[in-house]
């Protein structure tokens, strides 16, 4: 009877310790107590998770390297090929650009029938100025034919292959083509030069030339069509002892960058020979 009472008051002092304890907890009076307990507890566990981290990334790192390595490759690899795509297609839209261009030009002349040919070589030498272009004999092309784009005058067919033809530019110092200006309606040449600067000569003093003045092909001559934009004139040279005057001309035509021309198949140049008299017998 004695040890079923003395486990009572046990059993009672521990529920009532318990309660004590749950209403202390509650109403705060052992946060210091469990503060000062729980926070080396927490440092540990701290210390243990962040050796745990350490060792995790040392031994997964290498993996997780190899792995960005390969993305990495990866990614290079198809924004190098991004670019060429680009390249591509800025090469295309700039060679569509160009033939639209000369299809405009062909409807906008109709009186003309063309070719249209690749720009496919130039003359090595720099003291000629020559291009080749992939249209010969098989295509209708043959000596003499104007060439041009849809901005001005290019030169003319100088020789003829199968396949293939070879341009002198007006820029070459063979080169003379009969021209006017527009603005006064006078006639001169221009002459081309080792340099490729074009000469606008034969003009008379008492003209009056000015710089910007557009020149056009006159026809004369045979060997281009008339009212050909040749280009326009950037410097005048005018000497008073002299008995005409000289101007420098700036093609319209960016020889350097020429892609694609038209060559006028249904001009035909006029062989002017000299004319000997016939001996009287």
């Amino acid at each position: 009877m004695k040890a079923l009472v003395s486990r009572f008051w046990q059993t009672a002092f521990v529920l009532i310790v318990a309660g004590g304890l749950i209403l202390l907890a509650l109403s705060g009076y052992l946060q210091p107590l469990l503060r000062s307990v729980m926070s080396p507890l927490v440092g540990v566990q701290q210390w243990i998770s962040s050796r745990y981290i350490a060792a995790y990334q040392f031994l997964t790192a290498p993996r997780d390297m190899a792995a960005l390595q390969q993305r990495n490759f990866e990614l290079e690899q198809q924004v190098a090929e991004l670019q060429a795509q680009v390249i591509e297609l800025q090469q295309q839209l700039r060679e569509a650009q160009v033939i639209y261009a000369l299809l405009d030009f062909a409807r906008s002349h109709p009186q003309n029938q063309y070719v249209a040919a690749n720009v496919i070589g130039r003359d090595p030498s720099p003291f000629l100025h020559y291009i080749i272009i992939d249209r010969g004999s098989d295509d209708g092309i043959r000596h003499g034919m104007p060439v041009v784009t849809n901005l001005g005058l290019v030169g003319r067919i100088d020789a003829v292959t199968a396949g293939a033809a070879r341009v002198q530019l007006i820029t070459d110092p063979s080169a003379v083509v009969n021209v006017r200006l527009q603005s006064s309606k006078v006639e001169g040449q221009t002459h081309g030069s080792v340099t490729g600067e074009i000469s606008l000569e034969m003009i008379p003093q008492d003209t009056v030339i000015q710089v910007g003045d557009l020149v056009l092909t006159s026809g004369l001559g045979g060997t281009y069509p008339p009212d050909i934009l040749v280009g326009q004139v950037s410097d005048v040279r005018k000497q008073p002892n002299q008995l005409f005057q000289t101007a420098v001309v700036q093609p319209v035509v960016d020889f350097t960058a020429l892609q694609a021309v038209l060559v006028i198949t249904n001009f035909r140049p006029v062989q002017i020979a000299p004319l000997i008299p016939t001996p009287i017998p």
